[in-house]
């Protein structure tokens, strides 16, 4: 089980890594960072660094966790990248369906994408669907996100880098904000997250405040207004397990995306 610190989730699991940065939220990206700590560690799964790589060994893994958890599916990558197979991404959405006594919370910045492919894809109701929201700029993604199949749709506002004054929460099930943290990390307003919070609360949408950030994150803490916010969600029962579906594994290790026959 590869345990999360990530305050909103559980367990992490990555059927894929690499990344590339696609808008401002990018610039400071931990998973870049992480990657290539491990890389330098000689942890298999990192010999590309943060080149989009599949992990065709990590499918299964789930599977053979027994707990239910909370799971963060790709946290060192993005699901909806250009370059991941569609057919891949039904792997990793079968999996999801199989090991159905969990719940996964995945998170996008390839809006247009996801919308693209999402009727292709079979959403199981243990899957939750979320977009990332640096800025004004890059709210276009939340509309897309209302137009998928997803049961449970939900914002990451994280980092938070600019007011977001006229969200449009209709179809939102769950917003997170955070401020960014690590080395170079950009500063947010209080008025920003007290802004957001009153309008999920107007909307009446669960709001979960993540972090202020900073390059300390654990002395600037979690709390807004004197208080943590932990609102979630309501979960759904833990459905009842799919028959047994074939998850097709590929014999190499790993495969670095620019280098599949397709």
């Amino acid at each position: 089980m590869a345990k999360s610190s990530i305050e909103w989730t559980e367990a992490t699991w990555n059927p894929l890594t690499g990344c590339r940065k696609v808008s401002p939220g990018c610039k400071h990206c931990y998973a870049e960072r992480l990657s290539s700590r491990l890389q330098a560690m000689g942890q298999p799964n990192y010999e590309n660094g943060f080149h989009l790589t599949l992990q065709p060994h990590m499918l299964p893994r789930p599977l053979s966790w027994k707990k239910p958890q909370m799971v963060f599916v790709n946290s060192m990558s993005d699901l909806f990248q250009e370059d991941v197979p569609i057919n891949y991404i039904r792997e990793v959405f079968a999996v999801m369906r199989q090991a159905s006594w969990h719940q996964y919370q995945i998170l996008t910045k390839r809006a247009e994408r996801l919308e693209e492919i999402s009727r292709k894809l079979e959403w199981p109701e243990n899957v939750w669907m979320g977009v990332s929201v640096e800025n004004e700029r890059y709210s276009f993604r939340i509309k897309h996100l209302r137009r998928t199949q997803a049961h449970i749709k939900f914002l990451s506002l994280e980092p938070l880098l600019g007011p977001l004054e006229s969200l449009n929460l209709v179809g939102i099930d769950w917003v997170i904000v955070g401020g960014e943290s690590g080395p170079g990390a950009r500063s947010m307003r209080e008025k920003w997250v007290l802004d957001i919070r009153d309008q999920c609360q107007k909307a009446k949408v669960p709001f979960f405040f993540k972090q202020w950030g900073g390059v300390n994150k654990k002395r600037t803490g979690r709390l807004l207004d004197g208080q943590n916010w932990n609102e979630m969600p309501i979960q759904f029962r833990p459905l009842r397990p799919h028959a047994s579906v074939p998850i097709s594994v590929a014999n190499s290790r790993v495969l670095r995306v620019g280098h599949l026959v397709r």
